[in-house]
Parts: structure tokens; sequence; C-alpha cells
């Protein structure tokens, strides 16, 4: 039973990347557009450890969009033989009797591309072998209350073969829990972590965090959840928990395994710092961070983008050197494509010096602008496509400092 991690696109490899860090070697793992899959071995106790992978993927990894189990692969390029393998499967040993279930899925360069009737079909199918593994007649209707348990299915089918997967996170995981109110400029909680990631972000440095730009909070809480080594689905619960096949014992296990982990300690000097023009905004950033259980080890500022230059960075935080990160709001989200375009140029005049970062700065900025790099005034050091929900971005990295020449 092969774990399957599923990514934003762009995030592969550092989804892959935390699971090296979580102990799991890289011949595990198979990387894929959106994807990475866990092969947890083979031998007796190989369920045990990919039932107890689901438990502390869910609850630890901090990039990925959601942990599903594969209960079976196989060929198919006929609708027939997607039925006969489908109902073929012991979904009496998977689904509890009486509950409800909903088939899902995807197809790429496959014979079977129609999604809705793929999903009909694996429907059709699942309930076809329920009935008469339950002594039914085959004209009979199942009865499914989601109180008596509820299942995601989900289908893969590429390259002709098919892939049946069973949801074990419920909500996506970028849903941590702490954040219950929209804000108008949301970043996904698990893009943010792979923007730390990306951007290399050392806690405990000679280097602070400030985000000019951080709405509901969301790039300093990831980063300081980051910081204290906190596992980010420890205030959530997962489908993987009601499911008989996985339970609650192996969530529990994972819980105590990612408490035990942690370092809630309060430094002595605070490194990561939120600021929003918006009073608004920072109260809501302060109340989402009690709930992430980081509050005091962040420190948040309304202020203006504009009179944040490097000497007020300094003064505010102590720090000579910053990483300046942020998902500063873009056109589509502030409907004003002028003010998007103000704010990059702002950016632009306060960390970087005639095109490259500034003395003590290192600047990453994520935007879909395709003119970003223009208005900042500068080309990035680097650049990483990423997606934030359906929206193809760019994150821009400046970190080459010009040269002083004696």
């Amino acid at each position: 039973m092969n774990v399957i991690l599923t990514t934003l696109f762009g995030v592969e490899a550092l989804t892959a990347e935390e699971l090296t860090g979580l102990g799991y070697s890289r011949e595990q793992l198979t990387l894929s557009d959106g994807q990475v899959r866990l092969d947890p071995g083979t031998g007796p106790d190989a369920f045990s450890r990919a039932v107890q992978a689901v438990a502390r993927l869910n609850i630890g990894v901090r990039t990925a969009e959601r942990v599903l189990v594969e209960l079976a692969s196989f060929p198919a390029a006929d609708f027939d033989t997607l039925f006969d393998q489908t109902r073929a499967l012991p979904w009496e040993d998977w689904i509890p009797s009486g509950a409800a279930f909903t088939v899902a899925g995807y197809s790429r360069k496959s014979a079977l591309y129609g999604i809705p009737a793929c999903q009909s079909l694996i429907k059709k199918a699942i309930v076809s072998r329920l009935l008469a593994a339950r002594g039914r007649s085959a004209d009979s209707r199942l009865a499914e209350d989601p109180a008596l348990g509820f299942l995601r299915i989900q289908f893969g089918i590429v390259a002709d073969r098919v892939s049946i997967m069973v949801d074990t996170s419920g909500d996506g995981l970028h849903k941590r829990g702490y954040r219950r109110l929209r804000h108008e400029a949301p970043i996904k909680e698990t893009l943010a972590a792979a923007m730390l990631m990306v951007s290399r972000f050392a806690p405990f440095s000679d280097e602070a965090l400030v985000d000019p730009c951080c709405g509901s909070g969301t790039i300093p809480i990831e980063a300081a959840l980051l910081a204290c080594r906190r596992a980010p689905g420890l205030n959530r619960s997962f489908a993987g928990e009601k499911w008989p096949l996985i339970g609650e014992l192996p969530f529990r296990l994972a819980r105590e395994e990612a408490m035990a982990a942690m370092d809630l300690k309060v430094p002595e000097q605070l490194f990561i710092f939120g600021s929003d023009l918006s009073d608004q905004s920072i109260k809501i950033a302060e109340t989402n961070a009690g709930r992430a259980g980081v509050a005091a080890f962040i420190g948040w500022r309304t202020a203006d983008l504009k009179t944040l230059n490097r000497q007020k960075l300094k003064a505010w935080t102590g720090f000579s050197r910053h990483l300046v990160i942020g998902n500063p709001p873009y056109g589509e989200r502030m409907l004003d494509l002028e003010q998007a375009e103000a704010i990059y140029r702002t950016l632009g005049q306060n960390y970087l010096d005639r095109g490259l970062a500034a003395e003590g700065i290192r600047l990453s900025i994520i935007t879909p602008h395709e003119r970003f790099e223009t208005l900042v005034g500068g080309r990035a050091d680097k650049r990483r496509k990423l997606y934030n929900g359906m929206i193809r971005c760019t994150l821009f990295h400046y970190f080459k400092q010009r040269r002083n020449i004696s």
C-alpha cells in the first residue's frame, strides 16, 4: 500500500525534502507532477509502516496538500476493463457497512479521458461489489449514511494505468486550523511554507524575517511554526482517524511524536516580523498566531510599506540583515493594477540597490505579474514557478549584492 502526497505544482521536490527529513530514504520516493509517492517497502510489517506514515505525514508535512493511500493500481484502456478491475477489489474490507463515499479523479494521456464517465463507472463497480459481498441483489439500492462513515475515493489515470486511492486528510492540509476568517489577500499555508524553504529561511541566525505586506499573517506564522518545530497538523483532525483501515491510534502516536519534537522556548530576541497597512489585518494576524500557538514568536506592526526602508527595519527588528519575503497584493486581488505596480516599485526602492539586493537584504517575492522585474528595477538572481491555488506565479529571489570597490 503506497502513500501518495499531492502537492501544488512546483513544490514536489520540497515535499520530498521534508520526507527525507522525517527519516524516509530518497529511494522510497517517486516524484511526478503534483505528486510524491512513498513506497513503505515489502515484508510482513509493510502495511503497519504505511499506516504509520499516513498519520505522521498528515500531521507533520508542511508543503503537501493531501495524503492518500493507494489501494490498487492496474492497466485499463477501456471501460469494461476499468469496471471489471475495480469490481474485483475487496471494497467490503475498505468501506464500512452503511458508510457513504464519493468518487473523483483525473486522467492524463489516456484512452479513458472522460472524467464524469469514469467517476460514474467506478462508483457503479464499487456498489456492485458491495451489494454482492453483503448478499444483496444487483438491483438493490446501496444504503449510504455519512453518519456511519464517509470516504473520498480518488482515481488517477495516467498513460492508461489506473490508480485507486482514498483520501486520508479530509480538509486540505493547508487548513491548519488557525486561520478561520477569509482575508482579501490569502496565500495557502502550504505555499507559504514552500516559500520559506525555497528562500532558505534560517531561524535563530543573524538574519530576521520580515513580511511587510503580511495580511492575515500566514508567512510569519508558518515561519514561527518552522522555527519552533511545531507540526502544522497538531490543531486539526483528519479523515483517516475515522477510517477503520487507519484509525485513531496511529494519529495519537504521531501527535505524541510531534509534540516531543517541539521547542516552544521563546527566543530572547524576536527574529520573525510582520507588518501591514491595515490595522484590521494586523489584529487578524495576531489572533491567528495565537490560535497557532506561536503568538510569542512574532512581532507585529501596522505600517506603510513606503516607510519600511532598511533603516526603519533595523530600528524595528534590531537586526542588520533581513530576509524580506512576501505575497504582496496584486491586480487580481486588489482589483487595481496600478496600486499593485506601485507596491512593486516601492519594494525596489526600499530593498534593491540599482537592481541588486541592497546591503543586508535578501528579497523574496511571489507574484503572477509578468512585469515584476521591470517594475521592481532589476532582474532576479533566481526564479521559481509556483502556483497559488490555480494562479501561476513566480517566486523572485534577489540576494546578490553590489560589491564595494575601494
